[in-house]
């Protein structure tokens, strides 16, 4: 047999260094990545508020006398006590619609008015709804028995929901401090990701790259959530002052309708209707009819000035964000699922519409 040649050898030995190393590297990201990933979706909220938020701070600075500390420990002040209030009143509001609800069964026992003979004709479901209406209406505890199942996932689907946004909340609040951590080394923290996106992109796109990112979280951001959260308060604050029963529960669904771009007036309007129906016409009813009715369109004003603010991105982007960032990581993840599929959606486009200049290394012409 003919001897192995010594560069043979010599290459094999190379690629087995550079295979062990990569090996090591690779192991080494995945602890890594294991020992951050409880903490990823905390992380990531905050970078997306102190993205958002630090246009403020940068003019509140000048007027704090460039101190970056000062400045986010105000904002973050600010933002936790604007939040805090409309919470306690919705988490108030859930509460007592709770408690009169048990109330008032505990007094009167739980009675299903009979249906409506029209109905048996609805079509498709008219009969089987008709049929199990007018069972509960005379043997309420009999068809909860036959359900007991179906019953149980509902509650437990319901707890978990409430708990959900509870935990969605208090993280929320965890975001908004390390974000205020973030905002004081803003400059600072601008240079490093202009850095990483230089090594990962090249010199020449790490720029434009990291432009491109802060514009798309701060355009997805103020025009999708800002403009929910926006809503949420203004509907909500409503329904707490007029006393509609579930008035928080009803508030959160206004703000998840908003993040998966489905219009406000889904709820406002049974809203508006159930008010009238319960309480007649009165100027009071009146007035808050049309508030109602007019918050729930706020987004047709508001979208135009926020969104249109930084890139231009699809609301069917937004939509699979907010319904895939919800399935996976529940009401975090409908913040979060928008924004960051917003900045892929941007960053593979700018990669598809800025090709490899021809006189790059790899693309030159063999002489």
């Amino acid at each position: 047999m003919m001897p192995t040649p010594i560069s043979e050898r010599v290459l094999s030995r190379g690629l087995l260094d550079v295979l062990i190393r990569a090996g090591l590297i690779a192991v080494l990201a995945i602890f890594c990545f294991q020992i951050f990933r409880p903490f990823l979706d905390l992380i990531v909220w905050s970078v997306i508020l102190a993205v958002t938020i630090y246009p403020l701070q940068v003019r509140l600075r000048r007027k704090l006398g460039n101190k970056d500390g000062r400045a986010a420990t105000l904002i973050v002040l600010a933002a936790i006590a604007i939040i805090a209030l409309p919470a306690y009143l919705l988490g108030a509001a859930m509460v007592d619609s709770v408690a009169n609800a048990m109330a008032v069964i505990r007094k009167e026992g739980l009675h299903i008015p009979p249906p409506a003979e029209s109905v048996a004709s609805w079509p498709l479901v008219g009969q089987r709804l008709y049929d199990v209406w007018l069972q509960a209406a005379s043997d309420l505890t009999g068809v909860i028995q036959a359900h007991a199942p179906q019953v149980r996932e509902i509650s437990l689907a319901v707890l978990g929901t409430a708990a959900g946004i509870g935990k969605g909340l208090l993280i929320f609040v965890f975001a908004l401090i390390i974000g205020g951590i973030f905002m004081a080394y803003g400059e600072a923290g601008n240079r490093s990701a202009v850095q990483i996106a230089a090594r990962v992109f090249g010199p020449e796109r790490g720029q434009r790259i990291a432009s491109l990112c802060t514009a798309t979280i701060r355009a997805v951001a103020q025009g999708v959530v800002g403009i929910a959260f926006i809503q949420m308060l203004l509907i909500g604050v409503a329904f707490v002052i007029k006393g509609v029963p579930a008035a928080g529960v009803l508030a959160m669904a206004v703000l998840l309708l908003g993040i998966a771009q489905l219009p406000a007036t889904l709820i406002t309007v049974p809203v508006i209707i159930y008010v009238f129906a319960s309480e007649g016409a009165s100027v009071a009813t009146i007035v808050f009819s049309i508030y109602v009715f007019v918050a729930g369109l706020a987004d047709n004003v508001l979208k135009p000035l926020l969104l249109g603010r930084g890139v231009d991105v699809p609301m069917p982007v937004v939509l699979i964000g907010a319904l895939g960032g919800m399935v996976t990581g529940g009401v975090i993840g409908l913040f979060i699922g928008p924004v960051v599929l917003a900045v892929g959606y941007q960053l593979f486009w700018q990669w598809v519409e800025d090709p490899p200049s021809q006189t790059e290394p790899g693309n030159q012409q063999q002489t």
